[in-house]
């Protein structure tokens, strides 16, 4: 079968390499253009564009629905991971068979822009990745392949997608199976649907005022775009790795105990692993709070 794949992120990676090592032929890559990124806003590629490089795969990189349109009328199928373009109708119908779409949640749980951090905040105790078919909806088509995957207590958003990404390429080769042997995906029941809603900076700040185990999901979900953050002297900082503690201190005080940085919250206090201080680099949040001199009168938030 000859595929194309859609893709922008890293976490299409271990699929890409599935498919090149597969029985089928990936005959090029669609992957979003070149942005600034960076202090000095230079154009960089994305991850899966630096892949193609290194594998040397056909790359392109459409500025319109039309130009992915005219590339896609020799394909036989479309796989779409994490593209960031919301295709049309006209596009998806064009390869032979369709589009697929690899998408990491259970749908119809979780459809939209951030389903790993809605789980994670939420408190679900499972996730996973779903390939259905694209149609115009928002990840409302129907499903070939489900992969489960049990969550960790303490697992953060970024090692959730690592783990959902390793799922992604047995699941897309049994669906490529699926659709070989002429069998028809499941419709998604409606009814059961949440919607994955896109992450706002604003909604990152931490409420201290919250439960324990509210900002210990929240801190995990939002880990590490855009980051869980708060203030600290007028200032922002991201916070990360929490842990929920034995030890009560009032919402937003802050605490070194025992080898532990420790904030108050409405329960018990979260202790925090590590800090990015406003331009500042990632470090533990002891050896930080070393360096702040913490007074009585500190406060997180």
């Amino acid at each position: 079968m000859n595929i194309a794949v859609a893709a922008t992120p890293s976490v299409a990676i271990p699929t890409l390499n599935a498919l090149l090592d597969s029985e089928h032929h990936l005959d090029f890559v669609i992957t979003q253009p070149d942005r600034p990124s960076g202090r000095g806003r230079a154009l960089a590629e994305s991850d899966v564009s630096l892949w193609c490089s290194e594998k040397k795969i056909i790359c392109h990189k459409p500025h319109s629905a039309s130009e992915t349109k005219e590339l896609l009328q020799s394909v036989d199928l479309l796989i779409t991971i994490g593209y960031g373009v919301i295709l049309p109708e006209d596009v998806i119908s064009t390869p032979k068979m369709g589009c697929l779409n690899l998408h990491f949640s259970l749908l119809p749980r979780w459809r939209g822009a951030a389903p790993v951090q809605r789980a994670i905040e939420a408190g679900d105790l499972i996730s996973g990745v779903t390939v259905f078919k694209l149609d115009p909806g928002m990840d409302t088509g129907p499903i070939y392949v489900q992969k489960r995957f049990a969550l960790d207590s303490d697992i953060s958003s970024d090692a959730l997608l690592q783990e959902l990404a390793a799922l992604g390429p047995e699941a897309i080769l049994e669906s490529i199976s699926l659709i070989d042997d002429g069998l028809s995906p499941t419709p998604q029941d409606n009814g059961l649907a949440t919607r994955a809603l896109k992450l706002s900076k604003e909604e990152a700040e931490v409420n201290w005022n919250s439960s324990a185990e509210e900002i210990n999901r929240k801190i995990r979900a939002f880990t590490s775009s855009p980051g869980a953050w708060t203030t600290f002297r007028g200032n922002s900082i991201k916070v990360d790795s929490p842990e929920v503690s034995e030890t009560v201190l009032q919402p937003g005080a802050i605490k070194v105990l025992d080898k532990k940085f420790l904030v108050g919250t409405s329960t018990q206090a979260i202790a925090l692993g590590f800090v990015t201080a406003s331009g500042k680099q990632r470090m533990d949040a002891i050896s930080w709070s070393h360096g702040a001199r913490l007074t009585d009168e500190d406060r997180f938030g």
